[in-house]
């Protein structure tokens, strides 16, 4: 059987499409029960979130998913986005009455979730500019047509060019934020939109502004709009075609609204005047049990067929299936470029702290470790040593503050990705082609007054050198903050254990105890750690090349105790490592 191939032409060609589910049903393992041996012999415990739901959401309607707290309405939308595999689920999910290729749906679809995270220093028009220009393929001119239209269409005019704001820089309304959250997946104009209770948070007049909406783009542009609800008033509750009342995870009514009006009569209720219908029929939902089968279990010869299907789909077209991008990998990187240089460039606040921080600390450090280092009777070796111990733990701990900007952007490129607005990897060296330049000014300016103050080698290669090592352990950090916005959910925790995880390299740096000293089965740890490298550069840089021979160290009257270079055999470094050192960097960068 031939299956339907998902992609952006066809919605440019505005087909139609019709999302169908049968017998679908859901079961949540507790994190706990992920582990079998925990549970000592005993049958991990599944909690049922969906139980048989028999659902259908046309081209041209509004369905709303609505019932109590916990009656799995956000889970049954998350599905019906392809944002939960259907390896998980059992029973039907069909578009067109097809099996659902969740890969190429999620790219041709939009996806509003409740907490829709935009960036609060771009204005309205960038959001829905740099959404576009990510989305539709051509040139800027596109995109920006695009943009103007949708704007006039979300009656965003008159906002286009205010910042979207937070909760501590005020910005645009409530109702305005979520008009634009749903303005970034309508550029692309996706056939079906799915949203997670749109109203919820929003005053009436907001709230019936933006279900108006929904109803006018549904009917003007035949799209099929699903959307959890919550409480809607009785001028929302009009403007829905379908409604699909849950309760425990099972459907009670799925129909017009003149439907659920019989159900509520035929189980002899009666709705009070003024009392919204769908609020009423939520209270009494225990009462409006369907006389269906509550078996947890479908037919297996159905289930059979539709793996069959599913099988043969992954079988045969597994090579149409990729993922689509917009723009080549060189294009998202130009695009995402510019939107990190617009965000950076617009938080003031963070590059003058760093700036003055780089100053100021290379000042502290630079007249704290002051020392006439040509003068071997007053030079203090350890003193030295332990400058350049101190300024990698400066300089590792000090990106470690911008952990909260890399998990909020972790939020937004979760959704692109998984959107197929962009690639990865284009976000990961945009990032870093970006924070070069920034963070070469911050190593500039800590490197300058502390290098000659401390009384390091004055030596023009051997400076260019300590300032080429500050700057990649700054991009090192970045990157090692970056990697940990991704295993990370939140600031509360991430903050701990990234500076824990510094100390842990930090005791194995070599600084406190040596190689040679360590324990065989630590040793991964030396190897592993992010203060060797830097630490060891900074050695070699400072007692090695062809001077360090006639260099004395350390000197007892006119003898000469100990020379640079047999201070470098006596730590097991050599000068043909100043270069391979630097390899270090590389995996943590």
């Amino acid at each position: 059987m031939e299956l339907q191939i998902y992609d952006l032409n066809s919605f440019c060609q505005k087909t139609k499409y019709r999302i169908k589910t049968k017998k679908l049903s859901y079961k949540l393992c507790p994190q706990v029960d992920e582990f079998p041996w925990i549970s000592l012999g005993k049958a991990p415990s599944q909690k049922s979130i969906l139980k048989n739901v028999d659902c259908e959401a046309k081209p041209g309607q509004i369905m709303a998913i609505a019932g109590p707290s916990g009656a799995g309405k956000t889970t049954l939308l998350e599905i019906l986005a392809g944002e939960i595999p259907l390896s998980r689920v059992s029973g039907h999910v069909l578009v067109n009455d097809l099996p659902m290729n969740a890969l190429h749906f999620r790219t041709v679809s939009g996806y509003v979730t409740q907490d829709e995270v935009l960036f609060p220093l771009l204005t309205v028009e960038e959001t829905l500019l740099y959404s576009a220009r990510l989305r539709l393929p051509g040139e800027l001119d596109r995109a920006t047509a695009r943009v103007r239209k949708l704007l006039k269409e979300l009656d965003l005019e008159h906002v286009a060019n205010v910042k979207v704001g937070s909760e501590s820089k005020r910005g645009i309304s409530g109702g305005e934020k979520c008009i634009v959250s749903i303005g970034v997946d309508l550029v692309h104009n996706p056939a079906v939109l799915l949203l997670d209770e749109p109203t919820s948070g929003l005053d009436s007049a907001s709230a019936f502004h933006v279900a108006a909406l929904l109803k006018s783009m549904a009917l003007r542009q035949d799209k099929t709009i699903v959307l959890t609800i919550h409480q809607p008033g009785f001028q929302i509750l009009e403007l829905f075609d379908k409604i699909l009342l849950l309760s425990n995870g099972s459907v009670l009514r799925h129909g017009s609204l003149p439907l659920l009006h019989q159900l509520l009569t035929f189980a002899g209720h009666r709705v009070p005047k003024h009392v919204n219908m769908l609020e009423f029929a939520i209270e009494a939902a225990e009462t409006l049990a369907m006389d269906s089968d509550e078996s947890e279990f479908e037919d297996t010869e159905s289930r059979q067929e539709y793996e069959n299907m599913i099988r043969t789909f992954n079988l045969n077209d597994a090579e149409e299936h990729k993922m689509c991008y917009s723009n080549s990998p060189f294009g998202e990187v130009m695009i995402l470029g510019q939107r990190f240089s617009t965000n950076i460039l617009r938080t003031k606040e963070l590059f003058v702290t760093k700036v003055i921080q780089a100053v100021l600390v290379g000042f502290l450090f630079g007249t704290l470790f002051l020392n006439a280092s040509y003068d071997p009777r007053r030079f203090k070796l350890q003193n030295q040593i332990g400058f350049f111990s101190v300024s990698i733990a400066f300089l590792l701990s000090s990106v470690t503050e911008t952990l909260p900007i890399f998990l909020q952007e972790r939020r937004i490129l979760t959704r692109e990705t998984s959107r197929g607005t962009y690639r990865i990897s284009s976000y990961v060296i945009s990032n870093t082609v970006v924070f070069l330049p920034y963070l070469l000014t911050t190593s500039i300016l800590y490197s300058i007054p502390v290098y000659w103050l401390v009384g390091l080698r004055r030596e023009l290669d051997k400076f260019i050198y300590f300032l080429l090592v500050v700057w990649m352990i700054f991009i090192m950090a970045n990157s090692y903050v970056a990697c940990f916005s991704a295993l990370v959910t939140n600031y509360i925790m991430g903050m701990p254990l990234a500076t824990s995880i510094m100390g842990y390299f930090f005791l194995f740096s070599g600084y406190f105890i040596s190689k040679e000293d360590i324990p065989s089965y630590w040793i991964f740890m030396h190897y592993l750690s992010m203060y060797k490298y830097p630490f060891e550069c900074f050695m070699i840089n400072e007692y090695g090349g062809q001077k360090s021979e006639r260099r004395c160290l350390k000197s007892e009257g006119r003898e000469c105790l100990l020379y640079g270079d047999e201070f470098l055999m006596q730590q097991g470094l050599k000068q043909s490592q100043k270069w391979s050192h630097l390899g270090g960097f590389h995996p943590w960068i």
